[in-house]
């Protein structure tokens, strides 16, 4: 296919002269320094580029001057080559020779400089630079591989750019192994990571810019930043809250996407990779020429200092270059074929993911990519483990979702991927990719069932309490197979994608007119109820009743049986003002708003949050280890776990198919099925937990013996102030009135 004849053409420009290149290693693949067997120092460069018929390292000094070195060994497909004199803090890019066939899917254009996906650090960023038209700011036509505007649309993708693209991208960058502050990989012998078992796992999901950007505590210059989140202001709310681990949206290089830069927004979560062993330069506050690394590392030992785990949020399903009408930023130019899935039409993208193309895991040198960079960010950035995205599209084969695949087989037998945290997002958007309950054991899965659930009991929509059950005591019913354990389950009630937890009770519609797509992005199934009024009201009644089923929620969160999973800010009320799809709000909607912590009104919500954490820590029956038998595990003792219906009598079978909003909870300490390391019989206190979502008082028997013989009250979500250790008991076999909408929470007294 023939390039558009009036641009200028650089396809057949001659090669750089190999100079004083040498031949180098194949491996490792990027960009490595190090010094050579002949005591000189200098840089490797290796790439994969299979189907490639010649590939050029180009250099870039400060003034943006472009220096070409061909790359003329090829070792198993990888061209490679050693460049004495070159350190730590080059720029660099690649061009790659080949044919250009969108037909068959062949896209080599060599007047496009590409990323290298190996590259450690990136300085720039795709979408800063932007062209101006009649249509107003867009990404540079010179990133597109194909003619953007060619008139004829039915090939618009076929007709080849020869314009040089490189003054409009980043560039990768040099890092060193042990240069330090100029970005190179720390020691982390003296690291101490924390190694929280997952069943003491609190998961706290953060953005680290929307985190830190209005947090008067952290100086300015830091704010939006990795130093940011390290700072010891960010820290303490972090430690007082008593969460454990948390977990970062995507932190991967990334890019903004056309159609975001044509409405003046820019995506904000991060869900666009582009660089898998690049901290994204745009959060870093020391500088873009590999400090980013060395800043990253210092967030990470200061979480670590404080007892918190990392967890990334990471995008191996799909990149940044999207489908055949995207940009050609990477992969797409190193070998289009052997990176992406494409369709039966090799022209198109096969695209499991909803963003355009989704990547070929099947391949060796992809699924090679993918475990390289995971273990990168173990061994050399010291993270602790990984939350995939859209997990589902990783695991098919040729087509279908496979638990089998070589991507889960590669990571259960690695003994870095294998000891680490693995959270999937178990779903894809194409057919048969929902997977909830199916992945191996390794894994933990966010389980939208346990979402669902829970949003359904408490605005009233669930017929019975059947599925509470199951959601309340570890989801047995999707995890207990194979030797999964309860902690299989991430129970979360909101995440990043939708309401947060103080809009889910005020609106029932989304408001999303702000991200500029006529309102029709973001889900319409948000199970949400708004108490009575849509969006913020004055009326007293109201509020009262928004207050009230937040607690109930999140009491119901941090009881629950699984891991749980905090969403940053919900804890204070936080709110995007009923958008369900802030992906492009980089701004005050998505960013946390400190002064929420000193407004009386939500003031307890956090102080709530933070009591229950510590229940939680301190008492092992709340955060089982196995599934409950519901069996006595002692000669004479209780069953693990007993369900009640309001008259104080155990749920029969017919019980949990008869309409009703009460359930009653009782955890056995006495009678939990685990040792501590020593052998030792883990004995604690028996807690009894009442869930009422009807909007009316209701009289509930509280069991008498042998279950106890009084319980002292620790949560009323009636309240909003917490019941103190000073209350007298209630007594055992009477009815107390449960308020209307509320949790209660009770620490059984022995008869």
């Amino acid at each position: 296919m023939s390039s558009a004849p009036e641009q200028e053409a650089v396809a057949d420009e001659p090669l750089a002269p190999p100079a004083e290149i040498r031949p180098g290693s194949p491996t490792p693949l990027g960009a490595r320094y190090r010094t050579g067997p002949d005591g000189i120092a200098g840089t490797n460069f290796a790439l994969w580029a299979g189907g490639a018929e010649a590939v050029e390292l180009c250099l870039f000094d400060d003034a943006e001057r472009e220096t070409r070195h061909a790359l003329t060994e090829l070792t198993h497909e990888i061209w490679h080559g050693f460049l004495p004199g070159v350190r730590p803090g080059q720029r660099y890019g690649y061009r790659v020779h080949g044919r250009w066939d969108p037909w068959s899917g062949a896209r080599w254009n060599p007047a496009k400089l590409l990323l290298d996906p190996y590259a450690r650090a990136v300085d720039g960023d795709f979408g800063t630079r932007t062209e101006v038209s009649g249509s107003g700011a867009a990404l540079p036509a010179q990133l597109y591989g194909h003619v953007r505007d060619w008139p004829q649309q039915p090939v618009a993708d076929t007709v080849r750019d020869d314009r040089d693209s490189a003054p409009y991208v980043p560039k990768g960058i040099v890092v060193g192994d042990d240069t330090g502050d100029e970005g190179g990989a720390d020691e982390w012998e003296d690291d101490r990571r924390p190694k929280t078992p997952w069943p003491d796992s609190v998961l706290y999901e953060l953005h680290v810019r929307g985190f830190t950007m209005r947090h008067p505590g952290i100086p300015e210059r830091l704010r939006g930043t990795y130093a940011g989140l390290a700072h010891p202001a960010a820290l303490e709310h972090l430690v007082r809250l008593g969460v454990t681990a948390v977990e970062l949206l995507p932190v991967h290089q990334f890019a903004h996407e056309d159609h975001l830069v044509r409405r003046g927004l820019r995506n904000y979560w991060g869900y666009n990779s582009i660089g898998y062993f690049a901290p994204h330069a745009g959060y870093a506050a020391t500088g873009t020429r590999g400090q980013q690394v060395g800043e990253f590392k210092r967030m990470v030992r200061a979480l670590h200092d404080a007892g918190i785990e990392v967890i990334l949020d990471v995008v191996y399903n799909h990149t940044a270059e999207a489908g055949e009408l995207g940009p050609t930023l990477s992969l797409r130019g190193i070998d289009n074929r052997g990176y992406y899935r494409l369709a039966g039409d090799a022209r198109r993208y096969a695209d499991y993911t909803g963003c355009g193309n989704t990547l070929h895991v099947v391949q060796p040198h992809v699924l090679r990519l993918i475990t390289d960079s995971l273990r990168y960010w173990v061994t050399e950035m010291g993270v602790d483990g990984f939350r995939f995205d859209l997990a589902a599209a990783l695991a098919r084969s040729l087509h279908d979702v496979d638990m089998l695949s070589p991507f889960l087989a590669v990571i259960a037998q690695d003994p870095v991927l294998r000891r680490v945290k693995l959270i999937a997002e178990p779903w894809d958007v194409g057919s048969g990719g929902y997977q909830v309950g199916a992945f191996p054991p390794l894994w933990t899965e966010w389980n939208d069932r346990y979402r669902d659930t829970v949003r359904d009991f408490w605005r009233g929509a669930q017929h019975d309490v059947r599925d509470l059950g199951y959601r309340l005591s570890g989801s047995s019913d999707l995890y207990a197979w194979g030797g999964r354990r309860p902690y299989a389950s991430v129970n979360f009630i909101t995440a990043h994608d939708g309401f947060t937890l103080r809009d889910l009770v005020t609106y029932e519609h989304k408001r999303n007119a702000d991200n500029g797509e006529g309102n029709r992005d973001g889900t319409h199934d948000n199970r949400s109820w708004n108490c009575g009024a849509e969006g913020e009201t004055g009326d007293r009644a109201v509020t009262a009743l928004r207050h009230r089923q937040l607690r109930n929620l999140l009491t119901t969160l941090l009881l629950s049986t699984g891991v749980p999973m905090l969403v940053a800010g919900d804890e204070m009320g936080r709110t995007q003002h009923g958008n369900n799809n802030a992906y492009c709000q980089d701004n005050a909607t998505s960013w946390l708003d400190w002064s929420l912590l000193d407004d009386p009104e939500w003031r307890p919500l956090a102080g709530l949050v933070t009591r229950l954490i510590a229940l939680r820590r301190a008492h092992p029956v709340l955060r089982r280890r196995a599934f409950f038998s519901g069996r006595p595990h002692q000669r004479g003792g209780l069953r693990d776990l007993a369900w009640f219906t309001a008259d104080g009598t155990e749920m029969t079978e017919q019980d949990w198919y008869t309409p009703g909003a009460t359930l009653g909870m009782y955890l056995s300490g006495n009678d939990i099925a685990q040792r501590d390391a020593r052998g030792v019989r883990i004995v604690d206190d028996s807690f009894l937990a009442v869930l009422h979502a009807a909007a009316h008082p209701c009289p509930f028997t509280l069991p008498g013996p042998p279950w106890a013989g009084g319980y002292e009250l620790l949560v009323d979500t009636a309240r909003e102030d917490q019941p103190g250790a000073a209350e007298a008991p209630y007594a055992a076999g009477v009815p107390i009135t449960l308020a209307g909408r509320s949790v209660l929470l009770f620490r059984a007294v022995p008869d």
